[in-house]
């Protein structure tokens, strides 16, 4: 009987061992707070199943913050990012939610601000010289003016939320060059794109400037923009029409939350 009882003796010590060890284990820490800002790229215009709560903000449950926050459950969530947003509609009513305590920021902005929508209604509705000269003048814009207007945009998220690490979205390219699309001409599509790069360019500078990590979406994208044939995004759209030349849902998950991903 005692190689019995000195066995069970030795069961009931290990199990009270491992039983102690798993209460003072601690459960699994949350993720990092989390706060989303920016425009219509950011919101998930394009996305679908829009939160009805956001209004004409056209938040998407399928857009990547949400996509980030689902797979990192953070210790606290807001998104205030909004259709049609510009720099200053960030600093003066979306920053709310940011404190010391906020560990993740990310952020989509700057294509209102250069009349990223403008550009695209003359291009879509004018001739190859208007929208050459329409993205020009956006262009100037963005390399000489929204400098200073990301500038302000950028202090004030630091100066909210001193400890986080922010992540500043660009903005893919509209168009694949070099094949037959039916509907906008070629010299459209390329000075489209360029746009872009010129836009992402100065976004990608005045980030560093501050210590934000820039994620460039734009090889993301590659070969799923517009006349690729595996579009993420979406042309002309009758109705909603401010989901027009927005991304997919599938642009969401598999272009922009993969980017925000990787530099989180």
């Amino acid at each position: 009987m005692r190689p019995t009882k000195s066995l069970s003796a030795l069961a009931t010590l290990g199990f009270a061992t491992l039983l102690s060890f798993a209460l003072t284990v601690p459960a699994q820490a949350a993720g990092p707070s989390y706060v989303a800002l920016g425009d219509s790229y950011a919101a998930g215009n394009g996305a679908g199943n829009y939160d009805s709560a956001s209004g004409n903000c056209h938040r998407s449950f399928s857009a990547y913050p949400y996509l980030w926050k689902n797979a990192h459950a953070p210790s606290a969530f807001a998104d205030t990012s909004c259709s049609g947003a510009v720099t200053t509609d960030v600093t003066n009513s979306q920053l709310g939610p940011l404190n010391s305590s906020t560990g993740v920021v990310s952020l989509t902005i700057g294509g209102n601000d250069a009349g990223f929508s403008d550009v695209m209604t003359t291009c879509v509705t004018g001739s190859d010289t208007d929208c050459v000269n329409r993205v020009n003048q956006a262009e100037s814009y963005a390399q000489n003016t929204l400098p200073d207007r990301l500038d302000a945009t950028y202090n004030a998220i630091r100066a909210k939320a001193p400890n986080a690490k922010v992540v500043v979205l660009g903005y893919p390219h509209v168009y694949t060059l070099g094949v037959f699309c039916v509907g906008l001409s070629d010299t459209k599509h390329r000075k489209i794109d360029e746009a872009s790069d010129v836009l992402d360019s100065v976004i990608s500078s005045r980030a560093a400037a501050h210590g934000f990590v820039f994620g460039d979406v734009r090889s993301a994208f590659n070969g799923h923009e517009l006349c690729s044939g595996d579009d993420w995004l979406h042309s002309l759209v009758v109705s909603p029409s401010w989901e027009s030349y927005h991304p997919t849902a599938n642009g969401h998950a598999s272009g922009y939350y993969p980017v925000l991903n990787a530099n989180s």
